[in-house]
């Protein structure tokens, strides 16, 4: 079965269940406190807190999520940063017996497992919580054999709560045993069943059962409200339904992997060629669907987190000896694989493809270099029979040769040594005070000029929805500074501009201006105003209730003010000059003529919170 029928005979099954079917939320979550989308559960935690009432009581869905936590796992058969997970949720409603029983209607009618190979976890009671002997029940009169059901205590069979307290409880696991497709991977260990680290078993799905609040002291209470959450991996799902041992041999890895192989210059028989294939596939794959959702190459957050991404797969790159610009046809093989299905995809293809090519060439020039750098710091610190490596000089790797420091920990690891990293976090943050001293704040806005810089400001809005335009959604604000006189506005994107687009970009603002569009601006919920389209990116800075400016229909944007009324009273905007800052960052220079604004208020109108 192909990997998209999968997928959509989960959700029709689910959607004849009584389920509403929610599109994947994006990897950039909602949540401010949250870096990435790594359950598919996240969506909906308002809803399992209890917080906010839901609109449905049940829901399934096909999430795009995304962990690091076994990055170093990655290269194995199972485990990627990037992964899709399938699940359905009660919110109040089923619980424990039908969440069973659906589970193995589908595994075993729709997807023709074959039940006596199916074996399951289950809860064996501890920390005062007793064991789950209804999931034991259920299972029995579903028909598996009692001696396939084990029960493990917190650390294999309770999920949750994230964080010190919440929502939490007792989850059931269904593995599916390859003994038979797999004789080479037989444990010698009589007791052999799920969780043992032999192979022969598969963890396709995991049922949780919210019924515990644990609180602050330590202790379990009952929830008001027993809730389901669900979740089946689509790679490791399709890897058994296609009876293959590993996910990247699965029609979603394939043609990846294929490509990859294409392209390198290794027997497939060399030493650890399959791993450093596989985690190039992961990390590219990983790589185009974080930029489509508007994620780009910095050294903070998310970006740091892209960045690294990238420098590891073209560091396992390098050892398969690929060529120039081998990251290109990789993602475009990506892309075309899931088109169908996310077709954001296809629709930030330039956005992915010019990111990608500016970030390899940048590191491939200084690869070869940092490479050199650290054999010879891996020489000096053998010959002075030490086995940490020198922090400033670890240090240097990163902040000369762009090496991300779970890298040269990955490095040094290969080489038997290891990597001081507090004191590296010291050189770090040394480095850190010292560019602070002498940087201007690059979040500075109006100041002291208050309103008589409110044309430059909507000024900047019309700018960064026109750079939006013109560039791709890929740009966006990374800090701007405001006078009477000018406007700086700085922005990130990868290139240079040229000067045709440095035309259309100031041609774009001056548009809007003439349009006369009528600027309003309303107080909303963060959530509900990014639902509703405004721009933000410094999501840790905002408060829960924000105000928007919007300008028309070109520009929404979450902004503290002070703006004109309309824009026809900014003037016209020239645009004196565009430098670079940084890797990946532009700085442009803008001055105003003939504005009609004269300084006063605007009023401000609450919208439905």
């Amino acid at each position: 079965m192909k990997t998209d029928k999968i997928r959509k005979t989960f959700l029709d099954f689910f959607a004849d269940k009584g389920h509403e079917i929610v599109p994947s939320s994006s990897l950039i979550p909602a949540d401010p406190t949250a870096l990435l989308t790594s359950a598919g559960m996240q969506q909906f935690v308002p809803y399992l807190s209890g917080k906010i009432e839901p609109p449905y009581r049940r829901a399934a869905s096909a999430q795009k999520c995304f962990r690091t936590s076994d990055i170093d796992e990655v290269g194995d058969q199972y485990h990627h940063t990037y992964f899709e997970m399938l699940g359905n949720w009660s919110f109040g409603d089923y619980f424990k017996t039908e969440a069973i029983q659906w589970a193995l209607e589908l595994l075993v009618k729709e997807y023709k497992l074959p039940q006596d190979k199916l074996w399951t976890t289950v809860f064996k009671g501890e920390k005062g919580i007793p064991k789950d002997i209804e999931s034991i029940e259920t299972w029995q009169e579903a028909g598996i054999d009692t001696k396939k059901i084990k029960a493990f205590g917190m650390e294999d069979n309770f999920w949750g709560p994230v964080g010190s307290g919440g929502p939490c409880g007792p989850c059931t696991e269904i593995h599916y045993d390859r003994s038979k497709d797999f004789q080479k991977e037989k444990c010698s260990l009589n007791g052999c069943g799920p969780n043992c680290s032999c192979g022969r078993f598969v963890e396709v799905w995991n049922l949780v059962f919210m019924e515990y609040n644990k609180t602050r002291e330590g202790t379990y209470e009952k929830l008001p409200a027993q809730n389901v959450d669900t979740g089946a991996g689509l790679e490791r799902l399709a890897a058994v339904l296609q009876n293959k041992s590993s996910d990247y041999e699965t029609d979603l890895f394939l043609p990846i992997v294929n490509t990859i192989k294409e392209l390198s210059q290794i027997s497939e028989k060399q030493e650890d060629s399959e791993k450093a294939v596989r985690i190039i596939a992961d990390h590219m794959r990983a790589v185009c669907f974080l930029i489509a959702d508007g994620v780009i190459p910095s050294n903070e957050d998310r970006g740091y987190m892209l960045r690294r991404l990238m420098r590891r797969a073209m560091r396992y790159a390098r050892r398969l000896h690929m060529g120039k610009n081998f990251l290109i046809p990789i993602c475009q093989v990506v892309i075309d694989v899931y088109k169908g299905q996310y077709p954001e995809l296809q629709k930030k293809q330039n956005d992915i493809l010019i990111l990608v090519q500016s970030e390899e060439e940048k590191f491939m020039k200084s690869l070869r270099d940092g490479l050199k750098r650290f054999r010879v710091l891996v020489t000096e610190t053998k010959n002075q029979d030490k086995t940490v490596l020198d922090p400033q000089k670890t240090f240097q790797l990163y902040d000369t040769y762009g090496f991300p420091i779970e890298l040269t920990i990955e490095m040094a690891q290969e080489k038997g040594l290891k990597v001081d990293e507090k004191g590296f976090e010291k050189e770090f943050e040394r480095h850190r005070k010292v560019s602070r001293a002498g940087a201007v704040h690059k979040f500075s806005g109006v100041g002291e000029w208050g309103d008589r810089v409110a044309p430059q400001h909507s000024a900047t809005h019309l700018l960064h929805q026109a750079l939006r335009d013109v560039l791709g959604e890929h740009a966006h604000q990374d800090g701007s500074d405001l006078t009477p006189e000018r406007l700086r506005f700085d922005f990130t994107h990868p290139k240079p501009l040229t000067k045709r687009e440095i035309k259309a970009i100031e041609d774009l603002v001056n548009k809007q201006i003439k349009r006369d569009l009528l600027v309003t601006v309303e107080k909303k919920k963060f959530e509900n105003a990014i639902k509703a389209g405004a721009l933000a990116f410094f999501r840790e800075k905002y408060p829960k209730e924000v105000t928007v400016y919007t300008m028309g229909d070109f520009s929404k944007e979450v902004c503290t003010g002070p703006h004109v009324k309309h824009t026809n009273q900014i003037g016209k905007f020239k645009i004196v000059k565009d430098e670079a800052l940084s890797s990946g960052v532009h700085r442009i220079r803008a001055v105003l003529t003939g504005s009609t604004y004269v300084p006063k208020g605007i009023t401000v109108f609450d919208s439905k919170l």
